[in-house]
């Protein structure tokens, strides 16, 4: 009799094939070191908990509260993660990192589109309010998708928010969010010109162009930072000429 076998792309041939009923193996776990085990228990501390009634939420047993101050536990985080597996039954868990939430992001993306509508109609304290609202979606991503998608989802959306601060002339907060821009996302030059902008509204004129030289480091042809870079030289140059002006006079 001969015999057929098919093997999956990348899977390799192998001459010895057993036909016969095979038991199934059980997975090798390693030994427990009693050493890292005993440091385990030594700090493991007991929190009661309760359910509440659909079993997917953690709180603690004597307020029923996901954080509590009083009994020391916060199950917000865990919480969250137990949602959304409860939610998606048929994910492998933990999911491959290319798993993205695509509802989540068309979620976010309407929520940022329409700041950007707000914004474009001259309307930033409409659109601030947008984009913090996208920024508070983007940041409940499940933990187990690639930082990179977050990074560049709120990285773009904070940089909307301190393009609508500077409008308002809230400075300070253009600068904050501009701030935080570079910390998620460093290379990128936006971020860079959102600080000077905002340090530009604040007068601060030499922290301003050396804020345009950080991100020119990352995007040396950046018309938008050489452009930007020679009116702050101009206008720095204006304010110096006043003063010498007026300390002659």
């Amino acid at each position: 009799m001969s015999h057929s076998h098919t093997h999956a792309p990348g899977e390799e041939h192998s001459h010895s094939h057993s036909h016969g009923p095979q038991t199934p193996q059980t997975p090798a776990f390693p030994a427990v070191d009693p050493a890292a085990q005993a440091l385990i228990d030594q700090d493991f501390v007991p929190s009661p908990l309760a359910l509440a009634s659909d079993n997917t939420i953690a709180v603690c047993d004597s307020h029923k509260l996901e954080k509590c101050d009083d009994c020391n536990v916060d199950f917000i985080n865990t919480n969250r993660l137990s949602k959304l597996l409860a939610a998606n039954p048929n994910l492998l868990c933990p999911p491959p990192a290319n798993i993205v939430s695509q509802k989540l992001s068309q979620i976010v993306t309407a929520k940022k589109e329409e700041g950007n509508g707000f914004f474009k109609q001259g309307k930033a304290k409409q659109a601030v309010q947008c984009y913090t609202e996208a920024a508070g979606l983007a940041v409940q991503r499940p933990p187990w998708e690639t930082n990179a998608i977050m990074r560049e989802e709120l990285s773009t959306i904070i940089s909307n928010r301190s393009a609508a601060y500077f409008d308002m002339q809230e400075y300070v907060s253009a600068l904050a969010d501009a701030e935080t821009v570079i910390a998620i996302r460093r290379n990128w030059s936006k971020g860079h010109f959102r600080k000077a902008k905002a340090l530009l509204g604040l007068h601060q004129y030499k922290d301003a162009a050396e804020a345009v030289r950080l991100g020119l480091d990352f995007e040396p042809t950046s018309n938008e930072l050489l452009t930007f870079l020679a009116d702050i030289e101009r206008v720095e140059k204006q304010v110096e000429e006043k003063k010498a002006e007026a300390r002659s006079a």
